[in-house]
């Protein structure tokens, strides 16, 4: 899922076929002259302790998954000449992530979204770009050695799988696709069944998304899909009358600024709420020295009209990807130069004082002490997180520039 910027939305699709993570191409950075990972953590947050880093250096990191302790990681674009074809596999059960193999990814040029399934069986890979674009199904009867099942491609899947999201609906494994829009193709999102992995099965296509879909959420039959500049919208898709094969628009929300990138719903376990939305928003950024884009809160309370009620800003860094530890209440995000955060996010957070509200009258996350520690990955200046990865008893991070961290819980 990633960002700099420059070129058109037109210009990327043509260039590298929506390989990036965002609607306009990340710009390298070879070299920074010094540290520039933000530094705006109150005294009350404290620093997160590093475990352990394994280094890969060849290639660009992006998406994150763990399970157990084995991590998956796979690779964007092109650094230097080499592709973003790869996913890395490592054992985590000690301090240190240790490279034990790879899977390397016929004519892929970005090996996004890397994911388990709920029940440890298979790993769904993301393939970009068009037209080689699909999804890769491997079996985990060995974890840490895949086996292919099929690579599965469709008219509009050879588009490319920019983002695909496992998730369970009325006992059926669905992969849920957001497909990079090209000319005279819009965004879409394609859902394909995954209840024979050796065989998927398109259920349903959605042209959704200005200019494109890039993320979903998916719980409890619901499903909240990114569509960028359109903002949040939450579809039916099991809840109530709504249907994986015929979803059913429920409510949006246009949150400030728009570029809305992913989504967390949070099913609170302690308190049963259910309440908030979490939005990141990805604007433009160089890779190793700048990002822009906030983290907004979303009210679901009444989902025919959900309502951004809270913004978490960090000045000089953008949001990307989140995790969150549910049970404790903190939301972990990857804030690429700026590192890792966390926030506290159990309890109200729509009632604040004046003076923790912006000027439009949103409560001010970061004003409200919302901040709850930060971890930075800068080495030898250059930091750029573009994953995080929550795990009971640790926290990991994927940095595009240096490799796979392991970090101790605050």
């Amino acid at each position: 899922m990633t960002s700099s910027r420059g070129l058109s939305i037109m210009a990327l699709l043509c260039v590298v076929g929506c390989g990036s993570d965002s609607a306009t191409p990340v710009t390298p950075i070879v070299t920074v002259p010094k540290d520039t990972t933000p530094s705006i953590a109150p005294v009350s947050a404290a620093p997160l302790v590093v475990l352990g880093q394994g280094t890969i250096a060849e290639r660009y990191t992006s998406e994150l998954w763990v399970r157990g302790t084995t991590a998956y990681t796979s690779s964007w674009g092109t650094r230097g000449v080499i592709p973003g074809n790869a996913v890395k596999i490592w054992d985590v059960s000690g301090s240190t992530p240790l490279l034990v193999d790879s899977v390397i990814v016929a004519n892929a040029g970005t090996t996004g979204d890397v994911q388990v399934s709920d029940d440890g069986t298979i790993l769904a890979v993301a393939i970009e770009p068009r037209p080689n674009g699909g999804l890769a199904i491997y079996s985990l009867a060995s974890p840490r050695k895949p086996q292919l099942i099929t690579r599965y491609s469709s008219a509009r899947l050879q588009w490319g799988v920019h983002t695909a999201e496992l998730a369970r609906v009325n006992g059926i494994l669905y992969a849920f696709c957001s497909i990079d829009p090209a000319s005279n193709v819009p965004a879409q999102l394609v859902i394909v069944s995954l209840a024979d992995p050796a065989n998927p099965v398109e259920v349903s296509a959605l042209t959704i998304g200005n200019p494109l879909i890039h993320d979903v959420f998916v719980r409890d039959g619901l499903l909240f899909a990114a569509e960028w500049n359109d903002g949040v919208a939450i579809y039916d898709i099991g809840a109530i009358s709504g249907s994986v094969a015929a979803p059913k628009f429920i409510g949006r929300v246009k949150t400030v600024g728009g570029q809305v990138h992913n989504l967390w719903w949070f099913n609170d376990p302690t308190t049963s709420e259910k309440r908030y939305v979490f939005v990141g928003q990805e604007g433009p950024g160089s890779v190793g020295s700048s990002s822009v884009g906030d983290i907004h809160v979303v009210d679901i309370s009444n989902r025919a009209v959900p309502k951004e009620v809270a913004v978490f800003s960090v000045t000089g860094a953008g949001v990307h990807n989140f995790s969150m530890d549910e049970a404790n209440g903190r939301l972990y995000a990857a804030y690429y130069n700026g590192g890792v955060k966390v926030l506290n996010v159990r309890g109200d957070l729509s009632s604040c004082t004046a003076d923790q509200k912006t000027t439009d009258g949103r409560c001010d996350l970061a004003k409200m002490g919302r901040l709850a520690a930060f971890a930075n990955t800068s080495t030898n200046g250059l930091a750029y997180v573009w994953g995080v990865h929550w795990q009971p008893g640790a926290l990991y991070a994927s940095d595009m520039l240096t490799g796979l961290w392991k970090f101790a819980l605050p």
